[in-house]
């Protein structure tokens, strides 16, 4: 039997007023957007570490350099359906993945369902098995002072089941 397997991931950019915030492939036009090679997203960023993590692969980092110039200005949902992919050609489908974006501004609440739709989409899975919640620091630190946004994925991986003689 395929045992199922967990990862983490985490992710933090600087805001950047020159550039529109993109979260969970959502777009935010009221607000400054995130500095990064691709879009700067960090909540599809941390989700991709974390499907990678489980299936013990490399980070995002490492499959899609930021010295690669094909992937400037990169759409991370593609990048989150590459990583899709690679989970099924291993044998594993989402379980569940929960996540917290951490940021002062803007306020989440009204777009977290958007976000998770758009996840759901990009992993193949339905929306009730994805989980995005935000988080204010508070204003503390960098987070707090909106220098930037960060954000944390957890995700269960289970095999594909087969069915018997194939």
């Amino acid at each position: 039997m395929t045992p199922p397997r967990v990862g983490i991931g985490w992710d933090q950019h600087r805001l950047d007023p020159g550039r529109t915030l993109v979260l969970g492939g959502v777009r935010f036009g009221e607000s400054p957007g995130l500095l990064g090679h691709s879009d700067g997203d960090v909540l599809v960023h941390a989700v991709c570490d974390a499907v990678l993590g489980a299936l013990g692969l490399p980070d995002l980092g490492r499959l899609f350099p930021s010295d690669d110039p094909s992937l400037r200005g990169a759409d991370s949902v593609g990048l989150l359906r590459d990583v899709a992919l690679r989970m099924a050609a291993a044998g594993y489908r989402l379980g569940n993945l929960d996540a917290v974006v951490v940021a002062q501004e803007p306020r989440l609440a009204p777009r977290l369902d958007a976000m998770r739709e758009r996840l759901a989409a990009a992993l193949g899975c339905a929306p009730g098995s994805v989980n995005v919640k935000a988080k204010s620091p508070e204003g503390a630190g960098a987070l707090g002072r909106s220098e930037a946004v960060a954000a944390h994925a957890v995700a269960l991986l289970l095999p594909i089941e087969r069915e018997p003689g194939r």
